[in-house]
């Protein structure tokens, strides 16, 4: 009989936590059996095992193999499991000493001939294991991923038998490698907008702040090329913003180290469900609203969306995490993402048009603006109308400024703020909003008035003072006075219209 085990990570949301592989060989009429709540990919490994061992030029055991994966409580997925699985198999039957296994945690999805692909998650592994002493060994391009943790032990091998020559002492293995950073994307630029000033001005201020943006208006009007052009003006991630962000990615396979530091940019259609946007499954995946951590997402066409839809994004656009509860599994994934949306002001979408092409009754009106609910517009910081442009202003040569000159602006009230409280205008709260926005007598005087004439909720009322605050710092001023609190009062009428 023989006993061997090895070490390696499950996945549990963002966590990795560690999981034992024993692997014992008894005698009697040969069989392999997998225990340990595994999936479906993970019980296919035994004939991947299987083939990846002989391919090898090893001997696969004719006996009773018992592979047991703990705790056993924790559900296993993935192809990862293949590599620890198949050194285990290996020591247990005495090809590779058993003592070498010690010190070192693997992961990696064996094809047939023994060659390693790379596995999804190596990131978020890496991350947790960031502090350990022990030595991580990964497929190559799962390496070059979860180098981006700076993880001071980390290994790359391409196949089960290169692992094996470094275990028996013979060729050791490489550190990760190189990864060639992709020459950063040609973004859209500001410029190539005609007119819409005001659009501009609160594109300019959303990306200052990290606020929420909500553009209304008819076909045409720029809405989309406005919202593509929002990342070429927002400010360089902090490196632990990019960690973060490529850590989720990396749970669903989306991950490329060549783009590490650029803002994601997610646009899922209308017909996107529930589960799509925050998301779920069995094992819990992370939706749309994680993948575009730390960057933006862009519902374009929002009434299109179903409203029960919508409503799920309600606690996420507070609180930046998601919480996906099943009956036998919960994961938390983060979700600080910025939200920019666009709509049509009626269902033909000419709604005030002066030409009185609309032909909607005021039901079909309230009934389109009715799938936007009170508390889910109550959580967008700028309402802007995106006026149709007249086919003067359309033939003018491009003016304004470009999205270059706008991003210098953005990045110096960015500063501002990482040196005033440490985070984004948008998410400061309590203390901290009251502290880092003191107003003038007649600014404040100002708020409550405009509190009462429309009507403002205590969320509505604090998101004013976070826009204030964000038009305060692009212009450098420290204390709050009448212009910027008269300002972000008007991005906020459209919702109390």
């Amino acid at each position: 009989m023989g006993l061997a085990i090895t070490h390696s990570r499950g996945l549990d949301g963002l966590h990795a936590p560690p999981v034992s592989v024993e692997v014992h060989l008894a005698n009697g009429l040969p069989a392999f059996t997998l225990v340990g709540l595994p999936d479906t990919e993970v019980r296919e490994a035994r004939d991947r095992v299987r083939a990846a061992i002989l391919n090898s030029g090893f001997e696969f055991p004719a006996r009773r193999i018992t592979v047991n994966l703990a705790p056993a409580d924790l559900p296993k997925e993935s192809g990862r499991f293949d590599l620890p699985i198949a050194l285990g198999i290996l020591a247990a039957s005495k090809q590779i000493p058993a003592n070498a296994l010690a010190g070192y945690e693997f992961a990696g999805e064996l094809s047939l001939t023994g060659a390693l692909r790379p596995i999804r998650g190596a990131l978020a592994m890496a991350l947790q294991t960031a502090d350990s002493p022990v030595c991580f060994v990964l497929p190559g391009a799962s390496a070059a991923e979860a180098a981006l943790a700076e993880h001071p032990h980390l290994l790359a091998a391409d196949s089960l038998l290169a692992v094996c020559a470094h275990l028996c002492g013979e060729t050791p293995l490489a550190g990760p490698p190189t990864v060639n950073r992709i020459q950063p994307a040609i973004l859209p630029d500001l410029i190539d907008v005609r007119g819409q000033t005001q659009a501009k001005r609160a594109l300019e201020i959303a990306a200052a702040g990290q606020h929420s943006l909500l553009m209304s208006g008819p076909p045409g009007s720029g809405k989309s090329m406005l919202a593509h052009r929002l990342p070429g003006l927002m400010p360089a991630m902090t490196a632990e913003a990019a960690r973060a962000s490529a850590a989720v990615r990396s749970l669903r396979g989306q991950f490329d180290p060549g783009q590490y530091g650029e803002r994601p940019f997610r646009q899922p259609h209308h017909s996107a469900s529930a589960v799509a946007l925050v998301g779920g499954g069995n094992p819990p995946q992370p939706g749309e609203i994680s993948l575009a951590h730390e960057g933006i997402l862009f519902l374009d066409e929002l009434p299109e969306f179903d409203r029960k839809v919508l409503e799920t994004l309600r606690e996420p656009l507070e609180s930046g995490i998601v919480h996906i509860a099943r009956a036998a599994r919960h994961a938390t994934f983060p979700a600080r993402f910025q939200l920019i949306a666009a709509m049509n002001p009626c269902p033909c979408g000419f709604r005030g048009d002066p030409h009185g092409r609309c032909r909607c009754t005021p039901d079909q009106v309230a009934r389109y603006r009715g799938k936007l609910s009170g508390p889910f517009l109550d959580r967008i910081d700028l309402f802007i109308e995106v006026p149709a442009l007249s086919p003067e202003q359309l033939s003018r040569a491009a003016d304004g400024e470009t999205s270059a000159q706008v991003r210098q602006r953005v990045a110096a009230a960015w500063e501002r703020q990482l040196a005033r409280q440490g985070e984004a205008n948008a998410c400061l709260n309590g203390q901290a909003l009251d502290r880092h926005c003191p107003m003038t007598p007649a600014a404040r005087q100002l708020l409550e008035k405009a509190g009462q004439q429309l009507h403002l909720s205590a969320r509505a009322w604090h998101r004013i003072l976070r826009l204030a605050r964000t038009i305060a710092d692009l212009a450098g001023i420290d204390l709050l006075d009448t212009p910027q609190v008269a300002e972000a009062i008007q991005y906020r009428r459209l919702a109390h219209a």
